[in-house]
């Protein structure tokens, strides 16, 4: 049995390298497991589920394509594609799940989610993360108009490129370990996996009085990346770009 984690592969039509690795995973590695977990930031933006655009269609049609091969695929919204609905997910054949999701990982309790709510530095993010996820907020972006949200979304990453790096110093860009912690504990478990700050390790951790850990996800900025789980033990694994 065989169990695959990924997250921040920010899928765009400019990065056809980014593009094309996942493709390799999704038809060589990714059909091998029972379950994929996909762990937001999936899209670099999603501005609604009823963009028409023929790459995201496409990704939806070889997500579809391996959930009907018998691979269950579970998604968790992130940052940047937290507008993903039930619409879109079941044109890929995914199951949409909570932000924050206990999941039973061959008899381990795992807390799983994006990793951008760990985040509590950052007090600007926070309170846009608030008001985003927002009922109101969200109704109102989906009534515009499709190109008016297409040009939002440009605006904005335009906007962030252009930010002397988003040079938030290290312990607002990273998670709040104190955070970590508290999650962990409101579920009563000993492992978390997450993605959104970009940095892959193994993080040793103490919660509910016991030795716990903390797998962080990395991006795929410059190569795939993946996490491997089976009854035997996880490996954070690399796949360069051809």
């Amino acid at each position: 049995m065989l169990t695959y984690f990924i997250a921040d592969l920010h899928l765009t039509q400019e990065r056809t390298d980014i593009t094309d690795c996942f493709l390799s995973f999704l038809h060589h590695d990714a059909p091998k497991a029972e379950k994929l977990y996909i762990l937001g930031d999936f899209f670099e933006f999603w501005v609604g589920d009823d963009d028409d655009d023929p790459f995201v269609l496409d990704i939806a049609r070889e997500l579809k394509a391996l959930s009907d091969k018998g691979t269950k695929i579970y998604f968790i919204v992130g940052n940047r594609d937290f507008l993903i609905g039930k619409r879109y997910a079941k044109k890929a054949g995914m199951t949409l799940l909570l932000d924050v999701q206990e999941i039973d990982l061959y008899g381990q309790k795992t807390v799983i989610m994006h990793g951008d709510s760990l985040c509590t530095n950052d007090l600007e993010y926070m309170k846009f993360r608030k008001k985003s996820r927002s009922w109101w907020w969200q109704t109102i972006i989906r009534c515009l108009p499709l190109s008016v949200r297409k040009n939002m979304a440009r605006n904005y990453r335009e906007k962030v490129a252009m930010r002397p790096d988003n040079h938030k110093p290290q312990e607002i860009m990273d998670v709040t370990p104190i955070e970590v912690v508290k999650t962990l504990e409101q579920y009563n478990s000993q492992l978390m996996i997450h993605g959104h700050t970009h940095r892959p390790f193994v993080h040793n951790l103490t919660a509910n009085g016991k030795d716990a850990q903390r797998i962080v996800l990395g991006d795929w900025y410059d190569q795939g990346s993946y996490l491997k789980v089976t009854e035997d033990g996880f490996e954070l694994l690399n796949q360069s770009f051809k």
